[in-house]
């Protein structure tokens, strides 16, 4: 399989309300996690931090510019790879464990990390043998109902358990924007890592189906808009309650 170039393993893409997708080409779509960057008027905030194949910060200038607020929506090897890079992490009380002691069982990089994740390889001296993911040096334990400020941007914190027990969504209710994690997306949904739990799930997608969603940007797969992730969420409940 051939190796990537680290100069371009990182792909950035604007978006809409000051929003910026930053993804991993070179990995297959389905483990390929979506980057989140927001800009704010005091400080910018990140969500999650893709394999950590290639160093996140040195590749994308975006994320040195200014202040940065960065959180984890959940502790799975693919989110988290690259959280070591920033002064401090910001995840859920209930992974804050894992975060801080981040082994491959338990984020999950045993059971996923092999060539079939990748269309090409990272450069070297990446090898999935060496893979490790380095524990940030300060986590800040996050809680439901906490307030990301960004100056002008505020981000409630909704912890959606059931992909995860830490899991989270991040709702900016002026712009009616939510920034899912792995809780939804437009995509086949893992249900069943060993710390899943089914009607956990159920809840908190049946929470965040009562929000006026415009648009959601999730960990994997493109945008989209909030009609159909209610549609999804109908669909997915149907098949629970059956």
């Amino acid at each position: 399989m051939p190796r990537g170039d680290a100069a371009r393993w990182y792909r950035l893409q604007p978006l809409a309300d000051a929003i910026t997708l930053i993804d991993e080409p070179g990995i297959k779509p389905f483990y390929r996690c979506n980057i989140w960057h927001v800009r704010g008027r005091q400080r910018d905030l990140v969500v999650d931090f893709g394999l950590g194949a290639v160093p996140l910060r040195e590749r994308v200038a975006l994320l040195s510019e200014r202040d940065i607020v960065a959180v984890a929506s959940h502790t799975h090897f693919d989110h988290i790879g690259s959280a070591h890079e920033f002064d401090c992490c910001h995840v859920h009380a209930a992974e804050a464990d894992i975060l801080a002691a981040p082994d491959n069982a338990r984020t999950l990089a045993a059971r996923f990390l092999d060539d079939a994740m990748f269309d090409t390889l990272p450069p070297l001296p990446y090898a999935h043998s060496g893979y490790r993911i380095p524990a940030p040096a300060a986590i800040q334990p996050l809680e439901d109902g906490d307030v990301i400020d960004l100056g002008d941007r505020r981000f409630e914190v909704i912890h959606t358990p059931g992909h995860s027990p830490g899991g989270i969504a991040l709702w900016e209710a002026a712009s009616e924007t939510l920034i899912a994690g792995d809780i939804i997306y437009d995509g086949e949904l893992i249900e069943d890592a060993y710390h899943s739990d089914l009607d956990d799930y159920a809840a908190s997608l049946r929470r965040l189906r009562r929000l006026p969603l415009r648009v959601v940007h999730g960990g994997h797969f493109p945008s989209f808009s909030g009609q159909h992730c209610h549609a999804l969420i109908d669909a997915w409940l149907a098949r629970h309650d059956a």
